[in-house]
């Protein structure tokens, strides 16, 4: 039994096995370190590339570019300049990262020109890292009041095949320089930079058209005297979404001046055409004062019926005619909000009463008129829902937040009361507006 013991190999000590195996399980964990790390990075560069593309306006991309590359790499600065049409020097520069104080030191050095390591990277736009600025072949110093920055990440951008800027990041801000990680996660995020400065050039392109091709189909106003009147079109927030807002006004024999306000459901050029064709159906109706609004939206909504396919439109045909020494408002509504009145003291009220189905669901269902008489110096806004739908808000929360605007701004000239309400709306934006204010004589 003893020569048995004797055959057999020594045994390893343990604490060598012991050695070994913690160096293969922190091997092990610092590779599960670097692959969550990696996993992390990854998923940040998607979550980045999401952000970014959501953006519509480009001065929001830019921006949204330049932080979220800070966000990647851990940069306490970032900066994105934009080059002018030649690709020699910058027209634009976005910064981010500068405290106010260095942003005021800086208040006086205008537009960087592009030139030392900036210039480097323009002249020559290959991804550039750099441990020491000032130690750089091409530094050229910094300008007085500027920060002294010591490490630099640039990666250029480009747009369709030629380069729209460059991108540019310094200061870690754990202190080390940039790496080849921080390189590779800034490039891709360049390439889906650019991507995302194409689309939204594009969207601007298709919403200035848009917003041209809807404006050329809404009437100038006439000359309403003794009215006063102005009236303004906003588009939707985003791109392409063609509306079917209007209004309309015109000017009866006797001192009497008829007003409409519509909204044909939908965002397309089938909602366009509509638009049009059932405004010129309307102003043609409007010549005839002998029938009341409601009989003029029955005889539109019958003949929309009988020769289109139009889709269904709400509306509010008013007119307002002499009456002693005031006005009279008759009006009639087809699905639509109500008009808001504001009177010379700032009151504010909407006038609520029964509402007619909207246009094109049954023509067979009577138009209820109303009427109530307007004092002098009163005002009259007609409005689409765009002005005040709001998915955060309930629509007389919404509503109240319009009257308590409108009458604030009441004594300002027409043209820059309506502007007002539309850039002070209280909606979220995402739908087009029209508002047509119209401002009864004075005694």
């Amino acid at each position: 039994m003893s020569g048995a013991r004797e055959g057999r190999p020594p045994r390893q000590p343990l604490p060598d096995l012991h050695v070994r195996l913690r160096s293969e399980l922190g091997r092990i964990d610092e590779q599960l370190r670097s692959l969550l790390s990696s996993m992390d990075r990854l998923q940040g560069l998607l979550d980045a590339v999401v952000a970014i593309s959501r953006e519509v306006e480009l001065p929001a991309v830019l921006r949204r570019i330049v932080t979220t590359a800070m966000d990647l790499v851990g940069a306490r600065y970032g900066a994105l300049g934009v080059l002018n049409e030649s690709g020699e020097r910058l027209e634009q520069f976005i910064s981010a990262g500068l405290s106010e104080q260095e942003r005021n030191d800086l208040s006086g050095s205008g537009l960087p020109r592009g030139l030392g390591v900036l210039g480097h990277l323009i002249h020559y736009p290959e991804p550039l890292r750099v441990d020491d600025i000032p130690a750089h072949p091409s530094s050229a110093g910094f300008p007085s009041g500027h920060p002294r920055m010591r490490t630099l990440l640039g990666v250029a951008i480009t747009v369709r095949g030629e380069i729209y800027g460059d991108l540019y990041l310094s200061e870690r801000l754990d202190g080390l320089p940039f790496d080849l990680h921080d390189e590779n996660v800034v490039v891709a995020l360049a390439s889906a930079a650019g991507i995302a400065i194409e689309n939204v050039r594009l969207f601007e392109r298709v919403r200035v058209g848009a917003e041209q091709f809807q404006r050329l189909l809404l009437p100038t106003l006439p000359d309403l005297r003794p009215f006063t009147a102005a009236a303004i079109y906003r588009p939707a927030a985003e791109p392409s979404r063609l509306g079917g807002d209007w209004y309309d006004a015109v000017l009866l024999p006797d001192h009497v001046v008829a007003v409409v306000i519509g909204d044909v459901v939908g965002h397309d050029l089938q909602a366009a055409a509509a638009m049009a064709a059932t405004r010129n159906m309307l102003r043609a109706l409007l010549l005839d004062q002998t029938r009341p609004p409601g009989a003029v939206l029955t005889q539109l909504d019958r003949a929309l019926e009988t020769v289109t396919d139009n889709p269904v439109t709400t509306t509010t045909l008013a007119r307002i005619e002499p009456e002693g020494a005031g006005w009279r408002l008759l009006w009639s509504t087809a699905g639509h909000v109500p008009p808001l009145v504001i009177t010379h003291d700032r009151r504010a009220a909407y006038l609520l009463a029964e509402p007619g189905l909207p246009l094109g669901v049954d023509t067979a269902q009577p138009r209820p008129d109303h009427s109530r008489p307007l004092p002098p110096d009163a005002t009259v806004v007609f409005f689409t829902d765009g002005l005040i739908e709001h998915p955060g808000h309930s629509i007389d929360e919404s509503l109240n937040q319009l009257a308590e605007l409108a009458a604030a701004h009441a004594s300002l000239s027409l043209p820059d009361f309506v502007r007002t309400l539309a850039d002070r709306h209280p909606s979220d934006g995402h739908d087009d507006m029209a508002i047509l204010a119209l401002r009864t004589p004075s005694v």
